[in-house]
C-alpha cells in the first residue's frame, strides 16, 4: 500500500468527505487496457477526481510530458469523482475491496465537433456511393452511380477534376497511404488507378469477371512508396496488383461466394470477408491461405482492423504533415502503427447479416484447431450489421445496423458499452474523429448525427441532405466531415 509523493500535494478531497461522515479512504489498483498492473495498490480519498488520478498516473509512469487519460471501473467512466461512480454503478461494493481502475490514454489534440454544412458540392448526376479523404486531409474523392470519380480540393471546398473511364457504377474508392494514388472499383469489373492530384488515369487493371466490392492498399510501413493494392470481387476472388507495372501478381481463391470486404493488415496478411459466411487469412507475399475464421451464420458484410486509422494515414501526422524522404516516411508509418498495435496481436472485427459481430485475433493460432479463434461473439443488433469501425486509438468499436441503431463496444475484449438511438432509418455508414472522442453516422433517414463518446449521447443533428446518406468520412486532420447522398450532392461539414 502506498501514497505517492505527488498525491500529497494534490487538493485534499478527503477533508470535505470527513465532514459529511463518508468513508475517507479506499484502496485502488491502476491497470492498463491490456490488463497490466501499474504501480502498487494505493490508499486514496474516495472523492478523488479524474484530474487527480491523472496526476498520480503521470507520476507513476514517469511521463515527462503530462498526458491526458480517462479512467474506468468495469466499463463505467469516472466523470466527477470515484465515490459517485461507485455509488451509481456498483452500490454493493464492500468498503474493504480493492477497486481496480482501468486507464486509457487520450489523444493529446482535440477535434472540434462539426456543427454546420460549409459546402454543398454538386457535379455528380447520380447517387454518391462512396467518399474518402486523402491521408493528409487536403483532398476528397467521391465515387458515384454516374460512373465518375470526382476529386475535390478541401482547402477551397471546390471541384478539382472528374475522373472518367468506368462504364458502370463506381462502388468503392481508396487512397494509397502516401496520398499519391487513388484506386477505384466499379460494377464494370475493372479497377482503375488514378493520379491523386491531376486525376490522370495511371493504370487500368482487368482480370475480375464480376464487379469490384472492395479495395485495400499495402500499408506504407511494409513498402514505401505504395505500389500494391488488393481488390475483392463478386467473382469470389481477391487479386493483388502491382500498380506500377499494371499486372496481377497474385490471385487469392478459396471463397465459394462473393467477396464483400478486403483488408490489408499491418502484419503482412490479407483478410477477406465473403458471402460464404467465412473470413479467410492469406499471406500477402505468397498468397498462401493460412487460416479460415468461421462462426457467422450468414453473409459477412464488413471488416475492421484496430490499426485501420494508422494504416490509412501512413506517415501523415494529425496535421497532415509527412516526411518527404521515402525511408523516413516508412519509418514514421511504422512507429505510428506499432504505437496503436501495442504488444499484442492485431485485432479484427467482423459484422454480418446474421445480426452478430465477432472479435478475432487472426494472427494467433486457434485453440481448437477448427479456426474458431474468436475473442468474443458480440450480439445485440436486431438486423444485419452494415458497418463496423475501430476508433483510431483501437480502444472502441462502433457498429451500425439496419435496426436504426449504433452500438459501442470495448475494442480489447468486445464487451458491450452503449447503444445510440436517434435515427429513424437504417444506419449505412459511420466515421470516427481522429481523437476517438466523436462519431458521425449517416442514415437512410437523410440525416447525419454526431455522437459524443464521453457522454454516450447525441451531440448534434446534421440535417441537410434531401435523400438517403450512403457514405460518410471524417478527414484525418479532423477539420471536416464529408457525406455523399442519393440526392447526388457531396456535403462538407465543419465546426
Amino acid at each position: 500500500m502506498a501514497t505517492p509523493e505527488k498525491f500529497k500535494s494534490l487538493p485534499n478531497a478527503a477533508e470535505n468527505l470527513e465532514e459529511s461522515g463518508q468513508l475517507i479512504n479506499t484502496t485502488i489498483q491502476l491497470k492498463s487496457v491490456e490488463g497490466e498492473l501499474t504501480g502498487p495498490q494505493l490508499l486514496v480519498p474516495i472523492g478523488i477526481t479524474p484530474e487527480q488520478l491523472e496526476a498520480i498516473l503521470n507520476e507513476l509512469l514517469s511521463n515527462e510530458e503530462k498526458l491526458p487519460y480517462s479512467f474506468f471501473i468495469d466499463q463505467k467512466e469516472i466523470i466527477s469523482n470515484l465515490d459517485k461512480t461507485i455509488k451509481e454503478a456498483f452500490p454493493n461494493t464492500p468498503e474493504e475491496q480493492v477497486i481496480e481502475i482501468t486507464y486509457q490514454p487520450q489523444a493529446i489534440f482535440r477535434i472540434k465537433a462539426v456543427t454546420r454544412c460549409s459546402s454543398s458540392m454538386s457535379g455528380h448526376s447520380e447517387a454518391v456511393l462512396s467518399v474518402s479523404f486523402s491521408p493528409d486531409g487536403n483532398r476528397l474523392a467521391s465515387g458515384s452511380g454516374d460512373t465518375t470519380i470526382r476529386l475535390w480540393d478541401m482547402n477551397t471546398e471546390t471541384p478539382m477534376i472528374a475522373c472518367r473511364g468506368h462504364s458502370k457504377w463506381v462502388l468503392c474508392v481508396a487512397w494509397s497511404p502516401d496520398g499519391v494514388r487513388l484506386g477505384s472499383g466499379s460494377m464494370d469489373n475493372q479497377v482503375r488507378v488514378w493520379d491523386g492530384r491531376s486525376g490522370r488515369l495511371l493504370r487500368l487493371l482487368k482480370g475480375h469477371t464480376k464487379w469490384i466490392t472492395s479495395i485495400a492498399w499495402e500499408p506504407l510501413h511494409l513498402n514505401s512508396p505504395s505500389i500494391k493494392l488488393a481488390s475483392g470481387s463478386k467473382d469470389g476472388t481477391v487479386r493483388i496488383w502491382d500498380v506500377r507495372l499494371g499486372t496481377c501478381s497474385l490471385s487469392l481463391s478459396g471463397h465459394t461466394a462473393a467477396i464483400t470486404c478486403v483488408k490489408w493488415s499491418g502484419e503482412g496478411l490479407i483478410y477477406t470477408a465473403s458471402e460464404d459466411r467465412t473470413i479467410k487469412v492469406f499471406t500477402a507475399n505468397e498468397g498462401k491461405l493460412i487460416r479460415t475464421l468461421s462462426g457467422h451464420g450468414h453473409w459477412v458484410n464488413t471488416l475492421a482492423i484496430h490499426t485501420d486509422y494508422a494504416l490509412r494515414t501512413g506517415a501523415f501526422d494529425e496535421n497532415g504533415v509527412a516526411p518527404q524522404d521515402l525511408e523516413q516516411a516508412k519509418q514514421a508509418a511504422l512507429v505510428k502503427y506499432q504505437k496503436v498495435k501495442g504488444s499484442g496481436n492485431e485485432r479484427l472485427v467482423s459484422g454480418s447479416d446474421d445480426h452478430t459481430m465477432y472479435l478475432w485475433e487472426p494472427g494467433k493460432a486457434s485453440n481448437d484447431g477448427g479456426g474458431k479463434n474468436f475473442v468474443c461473439r458480440m450480439t445485440g443488433h436486431q438486423q444485419p450489421v452494415n458497418i463496423v469501425a475501430f476508433s483510431p486509438d483501437g480502444l472502441f468499436i462502433a457498429s451500425a445496423s439496419f435496426d436504426k441503431s449504433i452500438k459501442l463496444w470495448n475494442g480489447i475484449n468486445g464487451t458491450f458499452i452503449a447503444t445510440f438511438r436517434g435515427h429513424v432509418g437504417a444506419v449505412y455508414q459511420i466515421a470516427w474523429s481522429a481523437d476517438s472522442r466523436l462519431l458521425v453516422s449517416g442514415s437512410k433517414d437523410s440525416t447525419m448525427k454526431l455522437w459524443d463518446m464521453k457522454t454516450r449521447r447525441l451531440k448534434s443533428d446534421l440535417p441537410g441532405h434531401a435523400d438517403e446518406v450512403f457514405s460518410v468520412d471524417w478527414s484525418p486532420d479532423g477539420e471536416r466531415v464529408a457525406s455523399g447522398s442519393k440526392d447526388r450532392i457531396v456535403k462538407i461539414w465543419r465546426n
